[in-house]
C-alpha cells in the first residue's frame, strides 16, 4: 500500500474535554469536514491533524482557470494537479474557513487553539534531488536547478533564486571592473603629486584637531593616510562610477529578458493573480462577494506620518553616531596611548562604523513590528498589495538605517564644521570633525568596508547558526517521549505518518514574509554595491563572494532547517523590480555627489586649469597639480583662537610666524571665502549636472537598446495566438448561399 499523502498538518496542545479551546478546535475541524476534507488524528504529547482536500476542489480550480498546470511535473497518480498547487489551494481554504463563532485559523492560532499549521517535506523524488544537487556546500559552483526548485517550492521562491543567480552572475563583470580600478589606484595613481607633496610637507604646521591639549601637527605625519586616499580618489574612480551606473541598468534590463524567458517556459507570462485569488475565494465559498478597491486618505496620512516619524528617529540615530565620533576624537586625542593619540580620527571612524553596524542589527529587529503596524493601518485588499505596502515601508526604514551615517560622512563631514576661531560645536563644547587635507573619501571607504565585512561575516554566520541551533534544540526538547509499557502490554505498531509529522514539526517555523527577508537582505546589499561604489570599488567583489555562499546557505535552510514554505505562484519578483530601478537612479545621484563633493577630483582639476604653474608658463615636463596642497590649505593666525582653546605642543611655530594651516579656501585676513572657493563650488555643481545627465541618458539608451522581452518569446506568443485562432475557425460553419 502506498504511503498516505497529506496536504497540511495542524498541531494543537491536548486541551481538557469540554474546555473552550477544545470546543473551538472541534468547530473548526467540523467546518473542514463539511467541505469534504479528510482529517486524520495522531495523538502524542501534542495532537496532530493531517488534512487532505477532496479531489473536486482541484477540479473546480482547473475548470475556473483553465490552467495549463499539466506542464509541471511532481504529480502523483491520485493527484491531477501539482503538489505545489494543492498546497497553495489547501492553505488558502484553511486560512479562510470561518467557524460559527466567526473565527478563522489565524484567530485560533492567536488564542493558542492551534499551535502550528504547515505543509510537509515529503520523501519525494524532487526533494531528494534538491538535497543532493542544490542544498549542499559541495555543489557551490554548479548551476541551480531552477525548474526543480519551482516544482518543490513554487514559482515565487524559484524566481527569487533565479534573480539571485542572475545578479551573482553579472556581478562578475562589476567585481572585475572594481578590482581593476583598485589595482590601478595602488599601482598607477599611488605616486600622485598630491600625496607626494603631503609626504614632503615636513614644515607645514596644521591647526590642532581638538580644543584641549591637542598638539599642532606636521602635515607629513599623515603621509600613509594620504597615499591610501589617492589610491581610492583618482581619475579611474570617475570612470568606474560611470560604468557602475550603466551596469545597474544593463543588469535590470537583462533580468527582465531572463524573467520573460523563464515565466514563458512556465506558461505564466500572462497569468493574472487577481483572477486566481477570486477563483480560490469562490472554491472556498460560492457565496463570496469580492472586496472592493478602497482608498482612505485618513489612513494614508497616518501611515505617511508614521513613516516620517521613523525617518526622523533614524536621522536622530545618525546624529547620535556623529556625536559619538566627535566625542571619541576628543578623547582619543588626549589618550595616554601614543598609537591611539596619533590615529584618533581613524580610530573614531572605525569604532563609529562598528557602532553603526550594531544599530543596524538592533533596528532590523525593531522594523518588522513597525512595518506590520503600518501595513495593518492601510488594510490592503489582497495579499500582494499588503506585501507591496510592507516592502516599500520596510525598505525605506532599512535604507535610512544603513545609509544615514554614510550620507553624513559623504556629504556633510568637514563641510559644516566651521573654521579655526569659529568652529561649529555640539552642545557648545565638542567641535565637529574635520576632513584630512587629502579629502574625506577614505572615511567613507573605511565605513563601507567595515559595515559590508561585518554584515557578510557575523550576520551570515548568525543567519545560518541560529536556525541550526534552534532546530537542534527543538529536536531535543519537542520530540515526545515514548510511553513506558505496562507489564504484559503489547507495543502498538507506530503509525507511519507519525515520525514524518514529528520530524517536520521539529523544524524551524516559516511565515509568509520569510522570503521577503531574503529579498530585503539582497536588495540592501545591491544598494551598497551601486550607490556609494565610487568610494569603495571592492564592494561588487565582496557582494560576489557573499552571494555564492548566500545561495546555498538559503537552500540548506529551506531544505533542511525550516518547514516547507507554502508555495506561491508568481510571474515576476513583484515590487522589488521598482525598488531596484529606484536604487539605479539613486546610484547615479549618489556616485555623482561622491565624485563632485566627497572626492578631491574637482578641486584638483580646477587648480590644474586655473591656478597651477601650468597656466602661467608652458612647462611640458611639469605635473600641473604641483603646489595643490599648499594652495588648498588656508592660513590661520594663532592669536585668533577662541579663549578656551588650550593647544598642546607647538613644534616649529616660530618658523611659521605663529600661524597654522587648515583645509579650506579662506582669506588670511578676515577668513571669508576666496574666489577660488566659488570657482570650485561652480565646477562641482557643473560636474554633478553633467555627470547625472550623461549617466541617465546612457541608462535610458541602454534600457531602449536592450528589449525587455526577447524576440523569441514574442514570436512564441504570436505563433500561439495564430494557432488558437485557426482552431477556433474550424468550428465556424461557412454561410450557405
Amino acid at each position: 500500500q502506498n504511503e498516505e499523502k497529506w496536504d497540511f498538518v495542524l498541531v494543537s496542545d491536548i486541551h481538557e474535554m469540554g474546555s473552550e479551546k477544545e470546543i473551538k478546535r472541534k468547530k473548526f475541524l467540523d467546518e473542514l469536514s463539511k467541505k469534504g476534507f479528510t482529517i486524520k488524528k495522531i495523538e502524542d504529547t501534542k495532537l496532530f491533524y493531517g488534512v487532505r482536500a477532496p479531489p473536486h476542489i482541484f477540479r473546480k480550480y482547473q475548470c475556473l482557470l483553465r490552467n495549463p498546470d499539466s506542464r509541471q511535473q511532481n504529480s502523483n497518480a491520485h493527484q491531477d494537479v501539482p503538489v505545489t498547487t494543492r498546497i497553495r489551494i489547501v492553505h488558502f481554504i484553511l486560512q479562510n474557513t470561518v467557524t460559527p463563532d466567526f473565527e478563522k485559523l489565524r484567530d485560533l492560532m492567536k488564542k493558542k487553539v492551534f499551535e502550528a499549521a504547515f505543509p510537509l517535506h515529503e520523501k519525494e523524488e524532487v526533494r531528494e534531488f534538491l538535497k543532493k544537487k542544490w542544498a549542499r556546500w559541495s555543489v557551490i559552483l554548479k548551476p541551480q536547478p531552477i525548474e526543480k526548485i519551482r516544482c518543490y517550492f513554487g514559482e515565487k521562491v524559484a524566481l527569487y533564486f533565479a534573480w539571485l543567480g542572475w545578479y551573482t552572475y553579472l556581478l562578475v563583470a562589476a567585481a572585475l571592473a572594481g578590482v581593476v580600478t583598485f589595482v590601478a589606484g595602488i599601482t598607477v595613481f599611488s605616486s600622485s603629486q598630491v600625496s607626494k607633496e603631503i609626504c614632503e610637507a615636513n614644515t607645514t604646521i596644521m591647526c590642532p584637531l581638538c580644543d584641549q591639549k591637542c598638539p599642532f601637527w606636521v602635515l607629513s605625519d599623515t603621509c600613509t593616510y594620504a597615499k591610501i586616499t589617492h589610491m581610492i580618489d583618482n581619475e579611474a574612480t570617475v570612470v568606474f562610477a560611470m560604468l557602475m551606473a550603466i551596469w545597474a541598468t544593463v543588469f535590470l534590463e537583462l533580468w527582465k529578458r531572463e524573467r520573460a524567458t523563464v515565466v514563458t517556459d512556465w506558461d505564466l507570462y500572462g497569468w493574472d493573480e487577481e483572477e486566481e485569488e477570486l477563483a480560490m475565494e469562490l472554491i472556498n465559498n460560492l457565496q463570496h462577494e469580492p472586496r472592493r478597491y478602497r482608498h482612505s486618505y485618513f489612513r494614508s496620512t497616518i501611515v505617511l506620518l508614521l513613516v516620517l516619524l521613523m525617518i526622523v528617529v533614524l536621522i536622530g540615530i545618525a546624529h547620535a553616531l556623529v556625536i559619538y565620533r566627535v566625542v571619541a576624537v576628543a578623547l582619543f586625542s588626549q589618550s595616554h596611548l601614543e598609537l591611539l593619540r596619533e590615529h584618533a580620527n581613524t580610530m573614531a571612524v572605525m569604532t563609529g562604523a562598528v557602532l553603526h553596524y550594531v544599530t543596524i542589527v538592533i533596528m532590523t529587529k525593531v522594523r518588522s513590528h513597525t512595518g506590520c503596524l503600518a501595513g495593518l493601518l492601510q488594510k490592503p485588499r489582497t495579499f500582494s498589495q499588503q506585501e507591496n505596502n510592507f516592502t516599500v515601508k520596510i525598505f525605506t526604514f532599512q535604507f535610512f538605517t544603513h545609509f544615514s551615517s554614510l550620507i553624513y560622512i559623504a556629504f556633510f563631514l568637514g563641510r559644516i564644521n566651521g573654521h579655526p576661531g569659529h568652529y561649529v560645536r555640539i552642545a557648545g563644547r565638542w567641535r565637529l570633525e574635520e576632513c584630512h587635507p587629502s579629502g574625506c573619501i577614505t572615511d567613507l571607504f573605511i565605513q563601507m568596508a567595515i559595515i559590508m565585512l561585518l554584515k557578510q561575516t557575523i550576520s551570515n554566520i548568525m543567519e545560518y547558526l541560529v536556525p541550526w541551533i534552534t532546530h537542534k534544540l527543538r529536536k531535543k526538547y519537542k520530540r515526545p517521549k515514548r510511553r513506558s509499557m505496562m507489564l504484559g502490554e503489547e507495543e502498538e505498531a507506530e503509525d507511519p505518518c507519525k515520525r514524518q509529522w514529528l520530524s517536520n514539526y521539529e523544524l524551524n517555523e516559516v511565515n509568509v514574509f520569510s522570503l521577503f527577508n531574503e529579498f530585503l537582505e539582497m536588495v540592501i546589499q545591491y544598494s551598497f554595491t551601486t550607490i556609494f561604489v565610487a568610494a569603495f570599488p571592492l564592494a561588487p567583489l565582496l557582494a560576489l563572494f557573499n552571494n555564492v555562499i548566500e545561495i546555498h546557505m538559503d537552500a540548506i535552510k529551506m531544505m533542511r532547517l525550516h518547514r516547507r514554505m507554502v508555495p506561491r505562484k508568481a510571474n515576476d519578483i513583484g515590487i522589488w523590480l521598482q525598488v531596484l530601478e529606484a536604487i539605479g537612479i539613486l546610484a547615479v545621484i549618489g556616485n555623482g555627489l561622491v565624485i563632485a563633493i566627497t572626492s578631491d577630483f574637482i578641486p584638483v582639476q580646477v587648480y590644474k586649469y586655473m591656478y597651477s604653474p601650468c597656466t602661467r608658463e608652458n612647462r611640458t615636463g611639469m605635473d600641473c597639480s604641483t603646489g595643490y596642497i599648499n594652495n588648498s590649505l588656508s592660513v590661520f593666525r594663532i592669536q585668533d583662537f577662541e579663549p578656551h582653546t588650550n593647544a598642546g605642543e607647538r613644534p616649529g611655530l616660530a618658523a611659521t610666524g605663529l600661524c597654522c594651516r587648515y583645509r579650506d579656501y579662506r582669506n588670511a585676513d578676515d577668513y571669508t571665502y576666496t574666489v577660488q572657493f566659488w570657482h570650485i563650488f561652480a565646477a562641482r555643481l557643473a560636474f554633478l549636472i553633467l555627470f547625472e545627465h550623461v549617466a541617465l541618458c546612457v541608462k535610458l539608451i541602454a534600457a531602449w537598446y536592450i528589449p525587455d522581452v526577447p524576440q523569441k518569446v514574442k514570436n512564441n506568443f504570436l505563433w500561439r495566438k495564430h494557432s488558437n485562432l485557426r482552431k477556433e475557425l474550424r468550428w465556424v460553419t461557412p454561410w450557405k448561399v
